[in-house]
C-alpha cells in the first residue's frame, strides 16, 4: 500500500507547516488528488490515523477534493474531460483524435489547507 508513503510525507510536510505558522494542533487537512493518481482515499484515512497516534495530529480529520481529468487534443488543443478516464486512446469529441492528448488536470496530490490551532 503506497498510501503509507503517502502518509509518511503528508505528515513531515504539515509537521514543517505547523513550525512555520506556530501551529499545536491540527484539526483538518485538504488534499486535493487527481482522478489519475492512484491513491484511494480510505487507504490514506486507515495510515494517517495509525501514524499520527500520539502525536499533535492524531485526530486530524483529512478532507478529500478529486480532481477531474481535462485533457488537451494533441490535433486541435479543444481542452476536455474523457468520460471514461481509465482509458488510454480517448477520442478528442471535436476532430475524433484518440492519440497523444496533453493531460492537464487530473493528476494532482497536493495539500490544499491545513487548519490548526496556536
Amino acid at each position: 500500500m503506497h498510501e503509507m508513503s503517502i502518509a509518511e510525507a503528508l505528515i513531515r510536510i504539515v509537521e514543517s507547516e505547523m513550525a512555520a505558522h506556530g501551529l499545536r494542533t491540527v484539526r483538518r487537512i485538504k488534499v486535493r488528488h487527481g482522478e489519475l493518481s492512484t491513491m484511494v482515499p480510505e487507504a490514506l484515512d486507515f495510515a494517517f490515523q495509525a501514524m499520527t497516534v500520539n502525536t499533535a495530529l492524531e485526530g486530524a480529520v483529512l478532507e478529500y477534493e478529486k480532481v477531474p481529468l481535462t485533457m488537451s487534443c494533441s490535433a486541435c488543443g479543444t481542452s476536455f474531460s474523457p468520460e471514461i478516464p481509465e482509458l488510454l486512446c480517448t477520442p478528442c469529441p471535436s476532430c475524433g483524435e484518440e492519440l497523444g492528448h496533453k493531460v492537464l488536470t487530473g493528476k494532482e496530490l497536493n495539500i490544499e489547507y491545513i487548519k490548526g490551532d496556536t
